[in-house]
């Protein structure tokens, strides 16, 4: 017999519209619905295998980079000589997480205007008109973001390869074991990477694929990144044997809209491009080139969070409009929907963020063995969303504490929730689940369905489902 209290918060849980089929009012589809809620366990996928080991669990231990690579990377920092290493490699390391979002001319020009009409609420002050754009001038230099495209030149490069190398190394191979452990069949030949930078997206996807993958198309702009990309895959020198075959370094893009790719990567590069046009172009254009799966990767900032959102809505708004390939897209992960990200549209927004443990190359500076990369991701794949796991992810790291656990989850139907499991509410097999997850998996839960909901009160007259 379930308590009133108990009653109440089930019958809180079932109101959602009906009428038109539109998304759900509270997360009543996407709850944790004590007494309800159960592990997705219909065609047994657990078989044998303990609880530990369920298959929403993606996490990844701590990732290390090839020793080829290690090993190149430290004896191209020796060769060069470089003064204060260290501090260049720090200052920049600053500069990148602390980098925004380029202010748009639309933008710029309507806080031009906002001064000016503030300014002329005195017209004693600014008789002149020079006087005027002067000071709106002055004011919008002391009150905008100075946004400057970072030119990559032998130095820098190498300066960029000693501070982001390893740690944009775990967050693609965080991003491909996704793809592997939840599509293993999935064994592409193609690869294009576009801002290359160092190739650790090659050298990533060879850890991942190298058996199926047969060529890697690496595009940026510097071509001192394109040099030292290729001397890092000749273990350091000009003239030695690429330990990846396969690998082409290209300036630009293919031009022809026919060529695709079964894997495309942009990691941390939509935020070297100096305007929202630049960054809808470009997505536009990876989106054509992509066969298979589209991979999106940035800082784990409001502002690399944003970026990708912007790009997967552009995909998802665009499904009809790629005439070399009608295939529509769909959210691949971390999202499990396509509606608005609820991180976003919080009162306080967040930034939808993973981390990744890696061991640092032991470069002189390098204190620690092991570091954390904070990252934000979104893959997007070709096909039908029913191709994928709809369970809720894991946005936060898990709380566990005695017979309870704390989960912060993005649900189904576009939701975030604060989910409190516990074995005698859930299941011992939820809870057991729930307890052995870690932020950024799945949590294999059957989401409620209309029919399992108690009813609603305007379906109930006395307010009570009669079951109960």
């Amino acid at each position: 017999m379930a308590t009133a209290r108990g009653l109440r918060h089930l019958l809180t849980c079932s109101r959602w519209r009906r009428g038109r089929g539109e998304a759900p009012q509270s997360r009543a589809l996407a709850a944790v619905v004590p007494g309800v809620s159960q592990v997705d366990n219909n065609s047994d996928f657990l078989g044998k295998r303990p609880h530990r080991r369920h298959p929403g669990i993606l996490h990844l231990p701590c990732v290390e980079v090839p020793p080829a690579l290690a090993a190149a990377a430290q004896s191209l920092l020796l060769e060069s000589s470089m003064p204060n290493v260290e501090k260049q490699v720090q200052a920049l390391t600053n500069y990148l997480w602390s980098r925004r979002l380029p202010v748009e001319p639309e933008e710029l020009q309507r806080r031009a205007v906002h001064l000016e009409e503030k300014f002329l609420e005195n017209p004693d002050l600014f008789q002149v008109e020079e006087k005027l754009r002067e000071a709106v001038l002055r004011a919008l230099r002391k009150t905008t973001y100075h946004w400057q495209e970072l030119s990559y030149n032998e130095s820098l490069s190498l300066v960029y390869m000693a501070a982001r190398l390893d740690g944009g190394f775990a967050a693609v191979s965080r991003a491909f074991h996704e793809i592997r452990a939840r599509v293993p069949e999935f064994q592409p030949q193609t690869l294009m990477d576009f801002g290359s930078g160092t190739g650790s997206v090659t050298w990533a996807a060879h850890s991942a694929w190298g058996q199926s993958l047969r060529e890697y198309m690496c595009v940026d702009s510097s071509a001192a990144m394109l040099v030292l990309a290729e001397k890092l895959l000749k273990g350091g020198s000009e003239s030695g044997e690429p330990y990846v075959p396969g690998v082409f370094f290209r300036r630009f893009l293919p031009v022809s809209p026919k060529v695709q790719f079964d894997v495309v990567v942009s990691a941390f590069s939509l935020s070297e491009l100096p305007s929202k046009a630049d960054r809808t172009e470009l997505v536009q254009t990876l989106w054509r080139k992509t066969s298979h799966f589209l991979i999106l990767v940035e800082n784990g900032t409001k502002a690399g969070h944003c970026l990708l959102m912007d790009a997967r809505d552009l995909v998802l708004k665009g499904k009809e409009k790629s005439p070399s390939d009608p295939r529509p897209g769909f959210v691949f992960a971390p999202c499990p929907h396509e509606l608005p990200c609820p991180q976003l549209t919080a009162s306080k927004p967040l930034a939808c963020s993973f981390s990744q443990a890696y061991h640092c190359i032991p470069f002189s500076w390098n204190k620690k063995k092991q570091k954390e990369e904070k990252f934000s991701m979104v893959i997007l794949a070709r096909g039908s969303p029913e191709e994928a796991n709809r369970w809720p992810r894991i946005t936060q790291p898990v709380l566990k504490r005695p017979r309870h656990v704390h989960c912060h989850l993005c649900c189904p139907d576009g939701h975030m929730q604060h989910a409190v499991i516990t074995a005698r509410q859930h299941g011992r097999d939820l809870y057991r689940c729930a307890r052995v997850s870690s932020w950024g998996d799945l949590l294999p839960v059957i989401t409620p369905s209309e029919s399992e909901l108690p009813l609603s009160p305007a379906e109930d007259p006395l307010g009570v489902d009669k079951e109960a």
